[in-house]
């Protein structure tokens, strides 16, 4: 199996038609809850296995960062679709999105503790000892940090990596967003990250709102987060990029327009 290069846009039923026209795709992510472990799989997959497409499933809901063990359930739901999509890793957030068995609907951000790196750190090791393939973890756009953190987010995110030996799925977009709302210098993260363990990279828009920037995954890639896909492949370029769209698709030219803008961006062949 070959993990995902090039660059790759995130796999929905609503815009499946737009994926399948890409003449030069060679990978996407698909929303990993979404895809039955049994059964027949959604025909767009199908299609895009047929033609040696690679997909990698992305999970929203083990709650990897949660003080409870993960669920093995969802954990060998997550195994099923890596193995029927023959995915050559899987992904996940370094968030939780339950607790005392109420569910958040969201990806809601940890505080960077040393307590918390202990969690994070079992439950990626219970995921991997059922998992067929690595993982890469993904950090989430977050609004605010938590009062008692003990950590930066560089060392909090190497410590967890350096641990569980799990790849890193870096979201420009986030890093970008992060350090809006932190009034922070995102090179000054990107320099402290170990890049070379990025297993690909995620890049989507958002929009201001109520002084803060929301990483909303339905509006453009602004020029700032291009800028800093090309200061992130001028330090290491990551194996490949996903565009991330999540509603309110736009016409298909603006669509083909964004992916050639990360492609021109990175210096990747275009999709399209």
């Amino acid at each position: 199996m070959t993990g995902p290069s090039g660059v790759g846009i995130g796999w929905r039923p609503e815009i499946a038609g737009f994926v399948a026209e890409l003449p030069g795709l060679r990978f996407v992510e698909v929303v990993a809850e979404g895809v039955p472990a049994s059964g027949p799989l959604p025909p767009g997959l199908t299609q895009l296995r047929e033609r040696a497409v690679t997909v990698v499933p992305h999970g929203v809901r083990l709650s990897l960062g949660g003080a409870e063990p993960v669920d093995r359930a969802r954990v060998a739901h997550l195994a099923a679709v890596a193995k029927r999509l023959d995915a050559p890793l899987v992904s996940e957030h370094i968030a939780f999105v339950r607790a005392g068995g109420l569910e958040a609907g969201h990806l809601l951000p940890l505080p960077r503790s040393r307590e918390a790196v202990d969690a994070v750190c079992a439950n990626v090791a219970r995921a991997q000892a059922e998992l067929p393939v690595p993982i890469a973890l993904e950090p989430i756009a977050a609004l605010v940090d938590w009062p008692d953190d003990e950590l930066d987010e560089a060392d909090f995110l190497t410590e967890i990596l350096d641990r569980t030996g799990a790849l890193l799925l870096l979201d420009v977009a986030n890093v970008h967003a992060n350090a809006r709302n932190r009034g922070a210098d995102p090179l000054t993260l990107l320099d402290r990250l170990p890049l070379e363990r990025v297993a690909y990279a995620h890049v989507a828009g958002g929009a201001e709102h109520g002084g803060f920037y929301h990483d909303t995954h339905t509006d453009p890639v602004p020029a700032e987060v291009l800028e800093l896909v090309g200061a992130l492949c001028d330090r290491r370029r990551p194996p490949a990029l996903l565009l991330e769209r999540d509603g309110h698709y736009p016409p298909a030219a603006e669509l083909r327009a964004e992916l050639d803008a990360l492609a021109a961006a990175a210096g990747f062949p275009a999709v399209t």
